[in-house]
């Protein structure tokens, strides 16, 4: 048998979204992969620093991360992009000229800077764990590299701010949103460089629309049974609920376990 090239979204697809914690049959089946030889990632458009601790217990040690601009190779972060710095700065000044709060993430982790507190009194905290650092002084034309930001923007409001170019807005939220990068086929692409691996050997599971981009006719797409219509339509092949050991059963059933 050749050796697979496997990628697993997180949320919904690893994860229980009720509880948040990793399907045991999950876990079992990325444990048999390894063990017979495949190669196992996670890909999935949190930032790096959110990941690291569900790559070690999962016993992982390859990961894309940061919406496709992140790499873990061997437990080594080899590659983590900020944003186009100049869109970024474009895109946040039309926000300031609008009177819409903004916090910007300057590195990998959980900091965010703003000259004033306007986002969390338009919409309240960030709903993940968060350290603030309101500064007076802050000026975010000096800052070197801007990693993401969020705006306090409501459904209603989303026409004010125009889609990027080189980066996405991303909702998951009815309060805000948040720019970053959202490009998992490219983390993909990056592994198979990395390492010399063939991309008909590729495997991605994934269960919403922001998986659509990992969907690629060039290798194996798996939907979850709880995935979202459109992302079935697309895929190759549409296992049980993930709740429902989704991941062990396509895996079986394909004999790579």
């Amino acid at each position: 048998m050749e050796k697979k090239v496997f990628f697993f979204d997180i949320d919904g697809t690893l994860t229980d979204r009720k509880t948040g914690t990793v399907v045991p049959s999950a876990k079992r089946a990325l444990e048999l992969l390894e063990k017979n030889g495949h190669f196992v990632s996670i890909a999935t458009g949190r930032a790096h620093y959110k990941c690291r601790g569900l790559l070690e217990s999962l016993g992982l040690e390859n990961m894309v991360c940061s919406g496709g601009m992140g790499l873990v190779l061997h437990n080594q972060l080899v590659k983590n992009t900020p944003l186009d710095r100049a869109e970024a700065l474009v895109v946040i000044h039309q926000a300031e000229q609008l009177g819409i709060g903004v916090l910007i993430a300057l590195d990998d982790s959980e900091k965010v800077y703003a000259a004033n507190d306007l986002f969390r009194e338009q919409v309240g905290p960030r709903q993940e764990p968060t350290n603030y650092v309101i500064d007076p002084d802050f000026k975010v034309d000096e800052a070197p590299e801007i990693f993401k930001f969020y705006l306090a923007l409501s459904k209603e409001q989303d026409p004010l701010i125009p889609e990027p170019e080189k980066f996405a807005k991303l909702r998951f939220v009815p309060e805000y949103i948040m720019c970053q990068h959202d490009n998992k086929k490219q983390g993909i692409l990056d592994v198979l460089d990395y390492l010399t691996l063939p991309q008909k050997e590729v495997v991605v599971f994934g269960d919403d629309l922001n998986d659509l981009v990992m969907f690629d006719p060039s290798w194996t797409s798996i939907a979850m049974g709880n995935g979202a219509e459109k992302l079935k339509a697309r895929a190759d092949y549409v296992t049980d609920r993930n709740v429902e050991d989704g991941i062990y059963n396509a895996c079986v059933k394909f004999g790579w376990i």
